[in-house]
């Protein structure tokens, strides 16, 4: 049966301000506990991926209203995402308090299954994001002036974060089974602001396009203002990737 439209995004929505409190929590549970802030064991960690995957939950159910996918679709894949987010950061958390690495730990059996099902998640997420994205090209996405183009610019921009993080999985994982395990844990650091970068993409741009449909200015200037905007992002994330690709 599917969720009526209001329930998912009530769903998702109070799903990422769970999760952004998760990560706000931890940020306080670090600054009692105290630690290192890097490394592969540390509470940045949860810390980072609450707030990460809050916000993009948040960002895509938001989003997603201006896509033409029809409600159907997006009924059975926003409740779907949500969980997957859930996983996701409660892994990563579940790890942090054990004081043991979470992605790439093959330590134990405990250990295996928690890293390979934080990867599995990884690439449903990137299925499912990648419907969206897909969507956004084949049909116009609706909304005021610019945001059409700042959903297609946001989720294409996504694309690159689903695909540095992708990325920095397959090069971890490969460390770790040719017996290099803590250089897998260190080898995702040059990725990581490529990754950071593009991947909120699809909430900056389309909050940019709704800011300024609220301004008194014409659709032309605030659809210049807004290609301009995805231009300079743009060259953020190409800036990234090229230190990405010095220093991998």
């Amino acid at each position: 049966m599917k969720m009526p439209r209001a329930a998912v995004d009530r769903l998702c929505h109070t799903t990422g301000l769970l999760l952004v409190l998760s990560g706000l929590v931890h940020l306080v549970v670090f600054a009692v506990d105290g630690g290192p802030w890097d490394g592969p064991v540390s509470w940045r960690k949860p810390v980072t991926f609450g707030l990460s995957f809050g916000v993009t939950l948040i960002a895509v159910t938001w989003v997603t209203s201006y896509l033409r996918t029809g409600d159907r679709l997006r009924s059975v894949l926003l409740p779907v995402f949500a969980a997957d987010c859930v996983v996701e950061v409660g892994g990563i958390t579940l790890q942090a308090w054990r004081r043991v690495p979470s992605h790439l730990n093959g330590e134990t059996p405990f250990d295996t299954v928690v890293s390979m099902t934080l990867a599995v998640g990884g690439g449903v997420l990137v299925v499912l994001l990648t419907v969206f994205a897909i969507a956004s090209f084949r049909h116009r996405p609706t909304g005021p002036a610019g945001m059409p183009l700042a959903v297609r610019s946001g989720f294409a921009l996504l694309l690159v974060a689903l695909a540095s993080g992708a990325a920095m999985i397959a090069r971890g994982v490969v460390l770790t089974r040719t017996g290099h395990q803590e250089a897998a844990y260190h080898s995702t650091a040059p990725l990581k602001p490529l990754h950071g970068v593009s991947l909120h993409a699809v909430l900056v741009l389309p909050l940019l396009a709704r800011l300024l449909s609220r301004t008194p200015w014409d659709e032309r200037t605030r659809g210049r203002i807004v290609a301009v905007a995805a231009g300079c992002y743009t060259a953020a994330v190409v800036v990234a990737a090229g230190w990405a690709l010095l220093t991998y």
